[in-house]
């Protein structure tokens, strides 16, 4: 069975879940966050070493202005809260996306949680904030455009690898399964660039139900999924 080196989710139906139980669309996203402690749970038990969560994207600026300010109060508190726990169970936690956008003290409080997680060893959670995959590759132009202006790089040098090295999580391998909960069948402008060749898996199952059973689910339709990346069916198997 291939394995799955990076796990990418967009974290789909807060909102949803809390409005079928007659409760404010913030009890939800409050919800999701226990989700997100079953699917590290998950990650560890099946040795995937990257998990990316799509957390709040460039768009989502455009939700009502009270949900808005609930989702940065929220933010803010699960970082102050939840960091502890993350450094004891071995995470190291980053943020991809414009944070630039967030005010100071957020901004404080994400270099905070990089820098005093970046020695751990565990499983490398990233999240996207503020994120958007048109955002993510027209910055990736920006720098090798400054490249070309500054002499250090010809036009025509531009290839894929040097365009997807400048990309985010380019460190990384790119991911091997996307999850997207809560029955929506769209990547919604996540890691465009990066989920060329990713396995792609909708779930209706809403996000704060999502669990490490659910994520068992996703992990076994993957292992029978043949991966080929361009190649015919006969030599894909041949290769594995």
């Amino acid at each position: 069975m291939h394995s799955i080196r990076h796990l990418a989710i967009i974290m789909d139906g807060n909102g949803r879940w809390a409005q079928a139980r007659g409760l404010p669309r913030s009890a939800g996203h409050k919800a999701g966050i226990n989700a997100v402690h079953k699917v590290l749970r998950g990650c560890d038990e099946h040795k995937i070493a990257n998990l990316t969560l799509f957390a709040f994207s460039s768009e989502n600026w455009r939700r009502p202005r009270n949900e808005v300010r609930v989702l940065m109060d929220l933010f803010l508190a699960t970082l102050k809260k939840e960091l502890n726990i993350l450094i004891e169970k071995n995470v190291r936690l980053r943020f991809v996306g414009d944070i630039s956008a967030f005010d100071t003290h957020l901004q404080h409080r994400i270099n905070q949680a990089e820098y005093q997680t970046e020695g751990n060893s565990g499983v490398s959670l990233n999240i996207a904030v503020n994120y958007g995959g048109r955002w993510d590759i027209v910055q990736a132009a920006i720098k090798l455009a400054q490249q070309v202006r500054e002499g250090v790089l010809e036009p025509e040098d531009i290839d894929i690898e040097k365009f997807g090295a400048s990309v985010c999580l380019s460190e990384l391998p790119e991911p091997d399964l996307l999850i997207r909960t809560g029955g929506e069948s769209r990547i919604s402008n996540f890691l465009n660039w990066q989920l060329a060749y990713t396995e792609l898996y909708f779930t209706n199952c809403l996000w704060p139900d999502f669990d490490v059973a659910a994520l068992e689910e996703a992990v076994t339709w993957y292992a029978g999924r043949q991966r080929r990346f361009g190649q015919t069916p006969e030599q894909a198997k041949a290769a594995t």
